[in-house]
């Protein structure tokens, strides 16, 4: 009887033998001897006939059929399944080298020394897929009543040497973009990018000529045809104001020759001494006063103190207001560099010599006295939060609170001027109460050039900004119906944002305690100052009877002096300064009650405002 030949076939998986006859009806016969099983598979020699796969046994077959050509041959083949496994361990290994090697690549473009570099790249990124088209003096000049526009400055040298990264971009002459660093809960870094349009954007190329050209310029236009312009530079402490109304800073110094103003009065003269002007005789004045906490004062008249008073017909005159005649616009440079170095500053967390008050360059033209048309241009103060200033002491809290209220208050005129509303709210603010001839009247133009900070760490301030020359763009006559009155929550949400005690529109139990106690704030504040003002009243008046002191003095040295007479006037005055002093008295005691609800009412806000 002839030997059956058998194939042998190994796999590399399990190390298994299998014997195999040539004969199919002996395939039951075939056995698995096994070795010592491996550490990982102990239970490798108890494993059943039923157990091999199909997919083994399909091999089985395959070679079966191809061992009888020579069926003394040995054969080895991997199973599909370890072969999937290692081209996914050979892709996990590709996908590390690459990862591997884009952190190197990264590292290298990018400065890791400092935390902000993911978003650096980040934004890199996403500037690489805009396509820019910035603004630049060809650019056809668009004729508006009310004009909004935003400059962004470039990055300053203490940002520099912070390793600061810049949030923001200006793709086109009207849009603006900023990439707020965000971070998700499970500490993911991302960008929220937020676009706002306005009229026109200027980007941190843009230079002081171009600003005017696109923003005052074309009010100049409106004092000679009879009317009221008004530009006003707002943003937080410095991003740039003072450097775009008032000139280029260097050091201390300052040259006015580069500033809006200077330029808008050189357009002045120029347009005087056009033939179509010239026979109006116009004569041309400038004033320069501040607003700091309230109060006016004269910049051109060594700060002197100045009231404003309403007379017979309802029109609002600055008591001692000094105007200065000019020929030329050297004269004009000459005055803003006299006022510009009176003006009140105090440090911030943005400058050591912060601007803390709104300064109004006025522009009259005259025509045998009367006026002819006005130009004021006002550098706003830095626009404050209250959580930057409810910890402060109470000379800077003073500051903010009347710097918000202003704020809060020229938004509402420019409503009113955009609306063409009836009623325009210019009392709410000595600011908007001394621009009421801006805010009134058919020929009456306004620009606001809001200024912004690019840093990283002003990101917060400069969205504010941004929202609040936002809501003054929405207030022109295109974006809604003529005297739309605003709503209950629209007024909440613009008060909230000039305190900067909400962020959205849904308040929640705890912000509404908030806003609460901003509202005593801001109350006690309010009382604060009118008691202020009396005091002050009280105390001119015990001073204007001073000399009678004095007199009655005199009269007792005389050597026949009447006694009785003496006596009469001496109880006469004593009655009357005692009044005074009495009424002096009852104010100081209403006026430390209110500066002791203002305190509690700061340290309230405080504990709201600290994170917990």
């Amino acid at each position: 009887m002839s030997t059956v030949p058998e194939v042998r076939i190994t796999t590399q998986e399990n190390d298994m033998e299998v014997e195999l006859p040539a004969s199919a009806n002996s395939r039951k016969q075939f056995s698995v001897p096994t070795g010592p099983p491996r550490p990982s598979c102990p239970a490798v020699a108890e494993i059943p006939l039923t157990m091999v796969s199909e997919e083994v046994e399909e091999q089985v077959h395959s070679v079966q059929g191809s061992s009888s050509a020579n069926p003394v041959n040995s054969v080895r083949r991997k199973s599909c399944i370890v072969k999937e496994m290692e081209k996914m361990k050979n892709k996990r290994e590709e996908k590390r080298a690459q990862n591997s090697e884009m952190r190197v690549k990264r590292a290298q473009e990018y400065d890791n020394s400092f935390p902000n570099w993911e978003f650096s790249r980040m934004i890199k990124e996403f500037r690489a897929t805009l396509e820019c088209h910035p603004l630049t003096v060809t650019d056809p000049i668009e004729e508006h009543r009310i004009c909004v526009c935003v400059r962004k400055r470039p990055l300053n040298k203490q940002e520099l040497a912070k390793k600061e990264i810049d949030v923001i971009s200006v793709p086109s002459k009207c849009v603006l973009l900023v990439h707020e660093p965000k971070l998700k809960v499970d500490l993911t870094k991302y960008l929220e990018n937020q676009a706002f349009c306005f009229d026109f954007a200027f980007d941190e190329t843009a230079s002081n000529e171009v600003v005017y050209r696109f923003t005052a310029r074309p009010l100049v236009q409106t004092i000679f045809e009879g009317g009221k312009a008004t530009c006003f530079a707002y943003g937080q402490t410095g991003s740039g104001k003072t450097h775009t109304m008032g000139g280029d800073l260097c050091g201390k110094a300052q040259n006015a020759s580069k500033g809006i103003y200077a330029m808008a009065s050189r357009d002045v003269f120029l347009l005087k001494n056009q033939p179509r002007y010239r026979n109006l005789g116009l004569e041309v004045c400038v004033t320069f006063f501040e607003i700091y906490n309230g109060k006016l004062f004269d910049l051109l008249n060594k700060k002197a103190k100045l009231r404003v008073l309403e007379d017979g017909k309802q029109q609002v005159q600055v008591v001692g207001l000094q105007e200065h005649v000019v020929s030329c616009a050297d004269d004009v440079i000459k005055m803003i560099d006299i006022g510009s170095a009176c003006r009140t500053s105090g440090q911030t967390f943005a400058n050591s010599s912060s601007s803390r008050s709104h300064a109004c360059f006025q522009i009259l033209l005259r025509a045998k006295g009367r006026v002819h048309g006005k130009f004021s241009l006002v550098d706003l103060a830095g626009n404050e939060r209250g959580a930057d200033t409810s910890s402060a002491d109470r000379q800077t809290r003073m500051e903010g609170a009347e710097i918000n209220k202003s704020l809060l208050a020229l938004k509402e005129c420019i409503r009113a001027l955009g609306q063409n509303k009836a009623h325009t709210p210019f009392r709410e603010s000595k600011l908007t109460q001394v621009l009421r001839d801006s805010f009134i009247g058919e020929n009456s133009r306004t620009c606001m050039i809001a200024m912004i900070s690019p840093g990283i760490s002003s990101c917060e301030y400069t969205l504010n900004t941004l929202r609040y020359a936002d809501r003054v763009k929405e207030l022109s006559p295109h974006s809604g119906p003529s005297g739309e009155q605003p709503t209950q929550m629209e007024t909440e949400e613009m008060e909230a944002s000039s305190n900067g005690a909400l962020s959205a529109g849904n308040f929640s139990k705890e912000e509404e305690e908030l806003s609460s106690q901003m509202s005593s704030f801001n109350e006690a504040m309010t009382q604060i100052r009118e008691l202020e003002e009396r005091a002050m009243e009280e105390l001119k008046e015990i001073i204007q009877e001073g000399p009678g002191w004095l007199e009655l003095c005199e009269m007792a040295e005389q050597p026949d002096y009447d006694l009785e007479t003496f006596v009469n006037k001496a109880e006469c005055a004593l009655a009357q300064q005692a009044k005074h002093f009495s009424a002096l008295q009852d104010v100081l005691k209403a006026l430390r009650l209110a500066m002791q609800l203002e305190e509690q009412a700061s340290k309230q806000i405080s504990i709201k405002k600290r994170p917990h």
